[in-house]
């Protein structure tokens, strides 16, 4: 597994450093020749339109009927599920041995057991969460089926995805209004992007 982690870490090193290349390319670009970087800008501009895709979002999926019909049995699935989630998770999980065999090596360990520790947690939480569900789904489904309308919310994502069909000009025009100041930002973080790149490569 080790050597699978060193190829991913690599990978992300040389597109690190390819996005810095390209970064410092278009800075010195934009620094020297504004106009230029303006119809290169033009010629790669393309549209895409989400808005038709986003009605699939928007359709409610009734659910309910079902659940409320079986509450007994989907009850004990979750209580089922849930409980042995949780002594997996309590007991039997050893994260040190867990990242250890991810990452094989001591660099990143202590980094990597605590993202697996913040995750451990949030499924312990969400294990608890689904044994009280399914707690009262077995015992008390009305009870339960007014709980659930009341956290009811509608989400309505076609505005989203409308002001994402909007063009945004203004950005441009910030741009080439000011092309020394944003050149010269751009070709810095580049430099040490690429800079930072190459040591990790080396190193």
């Amino acid at each position: 597994m080790e050597i699978f982690w060193d190829i991913a870490l690599r990978t992300v090193e040389l597109l690190t450093l390819l996005f810095g290349v390209l970064g410092m390319a278009f800075s010195l670009l934009l620094l020297a020749s504004p106009g230029l970087t303006k119809s290169l800008g033009s010629f790669f501009n393309r549209s895409i339109s989400v808005g038709p895709s986003s009605s699939i979002l928007d359709k409610d999926v009734p659910t309910e009927a079902f659940i409320y019909s079986h509450h007994i049995i989907i009850g004990l699935c979750l209580i089922g599920g849930s409980v042995f989630a949780l002594i997996f998770f309590f007991f039997d999980l050893d994260i040190s041995n867990f990242a250890r065999v991810f990452l094989g090596s001591q660099k990143y360990f202590y980094t990597l057991e605590i993202i697996f520790l913040f995750f451990t947690w949030i499924a312990r939480i969400a294990c608890f969460c689904g044994l009280i569900i399914g707690i009262v789904l077995l015992v008390a489904p009305k009870k339960m089926h007014a709980i659930e309308e009341k956290l009811n919310t509608w989400f309505e994502t076609r505005t989203f995805f409308e002001k994402l069909d909007q063009t945004g000009p203004e950005l441009d025009v910030l741009f080439f209004r000011y092309p020394f100041f944003f050149g010269m930002a751009g070709a810095v973080i580049s430099f040490l992007v690429i800079t930072l790149s190459i040591v990790n490569l080396l190193s």
